[in-house]
This record gives structure tokens, sequence and C-alpha cells, in this order.
């Protein structure tokens, strides 16, 4: 017998999709001072509310040709003054900050409704910071480390399977070192917007400025 054909399954009506934000609100006084400090304590909030991946950030750059790209990665740290985070050193994100050492990043924690933008330059980070985090990362992820050459074209699984178990091999007996090629990036915001879901589209946000010396927070229109 002939076989069947699959069933098509039918479209979403994406233009129908839409979800009411009922969640909170946001005034100027509900905000720190320093918009790292609200950005932790968001942070914080998220953790609280049992959220997978609190700290993860959608991280956009460009290279010099201005063509952007952009990619989920973590948050590592804000101690430095920036949103720190850490990657291969030849990847794509690492080249085109490199040629344009600027960024901007989005913290989305959707079942809170919230949202934070940090627009900044972005620099390296320190050898040695950059040795305390690679030591403090599970042992599988820093074989990983060694075994892919991110970003760039492979054969196939069995190219990276193999790398990992060359690198497993290596390291047998041994601590596994910061790869030359393996490092961070610290995002130090020039400019932060902090974004609360409301009802009717008529969101709030607030953006934090740089005014000299201190941080000047103004309402923007949703």
């Amino acid at each position: 017998m002939p076989e069947r054909p699959e069933p098509r399954q039918e479209r979403v009506d994406l233009a129908a999709l839409r979800e009411e934000y009922r969640a909170g609100s946001l005034d100027e006084g509900d905000v720190a001072a320093d918009p790292l400090d609200q950005l932790e304590r968001w942070i914080a909030e998220a953790v609280e509310a049992g959220l997978a991946d609190p700290t993860a950030m959608t991280l956009a750059t460009a290279g010099a040709d201005g063509e952007p790209s952009a990619r989920t990665v973590l948050c590592k740290g804000l101690e430095g003054g920036g949103v720190d985070f850490y990657t291969n050193l030849e990847s794509r994100k690492a080249r085109e900050l490199g040629e344009n050492p600027r960024a901007a990043a989005v913290f989305c924690w959707t079942p809170l409704q919230r949202q934070i933008i940090v627009r900044g330059s972005v620099a390296p980070i320190g050898q040695a910071e950059a040795d305390a985090y690679f030591a403090s990362r599970p042992r599988g992820s820093q074989l990983a480390a060694w075994a892919s050459p991110q970003s760039r074209p492979v054969a196939g699984r069995g190219e990276l399977d193999a790398a990992l178990a060359a690198a497993t091999e290596r390291f047998a007996d041994a601590a596994v070192p910061r790869p030359a090629w393996w490092g961070g990036f610290r995002l130090s915001p020039r400019e932060v917007e902090v974004w609360q879901g409301r009802t009717a589209r008529l969101h709030d946000r607030l953006r934090y400025r740089r005014d000299g010396g201190r941080w000047r927070v103004e309402r923007l229109a949703p």
C-alpha cells in the first residue's frame, strides 16, 4: 500500500498571539541609583522566581562592515563596573568586538514581563580574572573550550567528539589550563533601559544615561 502522507501541521496565526502584561509597574522611585545595581536586583528576583538561566542575555555586535549579529550568552559578573561574559577569542563575536568594541545586551525575563537593555563599550577582561573564572568552570566545559574551534565550519559532530576525546586524554591526570584563545569581555554601560510590561502595551520604560559623574533616569514613551 502506498504510504499515507504526513498530515500538514496547521500554521500558527502569529498576529493573533497576544499576552496581556499585568505582572507589575515601574516608577522612577522604584529603581536603584546605579543601573548595574538594578540589574543585579532583577537577576536575584529572577533566581528567586525559579526562572531558568536568569543570567542569559542576547548580545548584539557588529564588525567594521556594520553587519549586525546576535547570540545568547551568559553574564558571569557585574563586580567590575560592567557586564562580564566569556568566549572563544577567535569566535565571530570576539572578532567583531576587535573591529568595533561596542555592543548591546538584552536580558529578558518573560515570566516576570521584564527586560533590561545595556548599551556601551567593550574591553577585554584581564588575564588573571579570566584564569580565575576558567578554573571555576566544570571540567567538561573546560575540555570543550579546548575542543571547539568556535564559529568555524566542522566536518560533522564526529570531528568535535574526536577533539573532545583528544583533550580529555591530553589532560587526563592534570588540571585543565585556560587556552590562550579563550577569555572574557566587559561591557561598560553608557546607557541602560529598564522595561516593565504594562496593560494595553503602555509599558514602563526608564532609561539611565550618564550625566557627568552620575546617572540620570528619564522615562521613555512605550
